[in-house]
């Protein structure tokens, strides 16, 4: 009785809180192949618009050719400007709600009056171009542990340089999950809070959300996808050639799909977090709440979940378990296998739970050491009171834990 009230509680609140920004925007649907010129997009449109194909066919057939060949898709090349600027931060709210655009008004106002002081981020040019001048340049706020920032290059008997690639959810103001970095350099980690593509700074100026990282438009979507990946991955470069040795990357729903795949392909990442994750791209996009504008302009065009399932294939993480699992150990740390952790809630809405569920039995078939941990609500309630102490627990002392286990291994090695 009384887990029935719970539920009925927890689902009324999450939709509440799903359903409180009036600034969702239905697109109808665009195949965009045009986002995926250099993977044969240009062909496809061309023999779509011959009529010697159907957009949904050549759509699939991309899709299947990203699974079957993922580097070619997902590999890149290093960019050559990485530089560090100091900014002041700013919010740039995804919502219209009064209580934040005040706020967005008040970090301003503090700026200009000199109560803030500036920070710095890690700039460079995106390794793939999304034709958006503000999206291709990457963001990155940095969070150098107090030990790094003093000693330089790790010498013999110290600990390893550590660091966390950190990614919020889709739609994240610049603020999201900045307290966790801060918390990882209290653990002696450094971090990038990487800002997704079309997400705050990065976000084109006719936007208020940012729509076009999951829209209507497939093609977007995926580039939108393999543009984060790269970022990732060129963060780690950078991070390289600063002197660290040992990195992980931390995402919060569609940043954990993000951080899925470039792990999946990049096996320097040693420590992964997901927070909140599902195997199937498509099926997110069918049945979760927050793309309910979304899967409107699908079911529009005729589409159903099958095929939008299969229409975004190449960006779901179930499609690239084997590579996840095979680099799970490092061909140069050994007996050393990455550490992962996924965090799920059954009153979930957006990656509705059955989903999230999916990802641990293909772990477990797969043979990924993992460890998963259950948070008694939502994907929108997990950021109220008290779910985000709880939920900032099970991240914390997993990497925590993880990098310690990494460091430990290393001094034995």
């Amino acid at each position: 009785m009384l887990g029935r009230l719970y539920a009925k509680w927890m689902y009324a609140w999450e939709t509440a809180l799903t359903t409180r920004d009036s600034n969702r925007v239905e697109r109808p649907l665009e195949w965009g192949f045009e986002h995926l010129a250099d993977f044969g997009g240009l062909d496809l449109a061309g023999r779509v618009e011959r009529g010697e194909l159907p957009g949904l066919e050549a759509m699939i057939a991309l899709n299947e050719r990203i699974v079957a060949d993922p580097h070619a898709f997902f590999d890149y090349q290093t960019p050559k400007d990485f530089r560090i600027e100091q900014h002041f931060p700013e919010l740039y709210p995804t919502n219209v709600r009064p209580e934040t655009l005040e706020q967005e008004r008040e970090w301003k106002r503090r700026a200009e009056v000199g109560e803030l002081r500036k920070v710095p981020f890690l700039r460079f040019t995106s390794a793939v171009g999304s034709g958006y001048v503000e999206n291709d340049t990457v963001n990155a706020r940095w969070y150098p542990a107090k030990e790094t920032v003093d000693s330089g290059q790790a010498t013999s008997g110290q600990r390893p340089r550590q660091a966390m690639i950190v990614m919020p959810q889709w739609n994240a103001d610049a603020f999201s999950h900045n307290v966790l970095c801060e918390m990882f350099n209290r653990f002696g980690i450094s971090c990038l809070r990487l800002s997704k593509p079309y997400h705050d700074v990065r976000r084109p100026a006719e936007l208020e959300r940012s729509d076009y990282a999951v829209s209507a438009n497939v093609g977007m979507t995926l580039a939108a996808c393999r543009q984060a990946v790269m970022d990732i991955r060129s963060c780690v470069d950078w991070l390289e050639s600063q002197g660290y040795e040992q990195f992980g990357v931390l995402g919060t729903s569609l940043g954990s799909a993000y951080g899925f795949i470039a792990a999946a392909m990049d096996p320097r990442l040693r420590v992964c977090a997901f927070n909140h994750a599902s195997t199937q791209f498509g099926d997110v996009v069918w049945t979760g709440q927050s793309t309910r504008h979304v899967k409107s302009a699908f079911e529009h065009a005729g589409l159903t979940q099958e095929q939008t399932r299969a229409m975004f294939a190449g960006v779901s993480p179930m499609s690239f378990m084997e590579e996840f699992a095979a680099t799970g150990v490092s061909r140069w740390e050994g007996d050393r296998p990455r550490k992962t952790l996924v965090v799920y809630a059954p009153y979930d809405l957006t990656f509705v739970v059955k989903y999230s569920r999916e990802v641990l039995t293909s772990f477990a078939k797969h043979g990924v050491d993992f460890v998963a941990k259950v948070l008694p609500c939502g994907h929108y309630t997990t950021g109220e009171t008290p779910y985000k102490f709880l939920d900032g627990w099970y991240l914390g002392s997993f990497v925590w834990g993880a990098f310690r286990r990494l460091k430990m291994a290393g001094s034995r090695s």
